[in-house]
């Protein structure tokens, strides 16, 4: 999966409807040019491409005050928004998955209901549980990664990574499950994601 259909889409999400320069703003706030693929060349293609895809209804709206084109905006399709969902939920419970789709997720995590949330989380809990059990099985941690060579280094890696990213992900459900942050279908406001007007 790639980040930047679930950031591109989330984005759009946020505003209902959002032209590519929107879209580009939030997504540099959140530093997500730094973490992910998030450029700005890759943000007007995905617009495009999930366009073309169906995803996105395109608007034509008044023209550029520069003289250019008319300004494009984007909404999401019902397609769209299933596809959005569909990923949101993958990228949490997917215990291989690349950081910068973690990060995504989290991102949007608020966009579900609270119980929901917690699930997938535990879902991907059990999911490394199992991984490291897996990669365990060819090289015990007891007897240390030399036991296989410097090769063992590589098992003592991904063992270290699955206890990690297990560890992070009970804290954050532990402070869901505490009452932190405001999901679908709750009264409240979160901190601001989008930047200031």
């Amino acid at each position: 999966m790639s980040a930047i259909r679930l950031l591109v889409l989330g984005a759009v999400r946020q505003h209902g409807r959002a032209h590519g320069y929107q879209v580009r703003g939030d997504l540099e706030f959140w530093g997500a040019h730094e973490w992910s693929n998030a450029k700005p060349g890759s943000i007007y293609h995905a617009l495009k491409q999930m366009a073309k895809q169906g995803l996105l209804q395109v608007h034509e709206v008044a023209p550029s005050t520069a003289g250019g084109p008319p300004r494009t905006e984007y909404e999401l399709t019902a397609q769209g928004s299933d596809e959005y969902f569909r990923l949101l939920r993958e990228a949490l419970t997917a215990w291989d998955q690349k950081l910068d789709v973690l990060s995504a997720a989290v991102g949007f995590i608020v966009d579900l209901d609270r119980a929901e949330a917690v699930e997938l989380l535990k879902e991907r809990v059990r999911g490394m549980r199992e991984w490291r059990s897996a990669v365990t099985s060819y090289y015990p941690p007891g007897q240390g990664p030399e036991s296989l060579g410097h090769i063992g280094e590589i098992m003592n890696l991904w063992a270290s990574s699955a206890e990690f990213g297990a560890e992070w992900t009970r804290g954050l459900i532990e402070r869901i499950e505490a009452g932190a942050y405001v999901f679908a279908g709750e009264a409240g406001e979160n901190v601001p994601t989008t930047p200031p007007q």
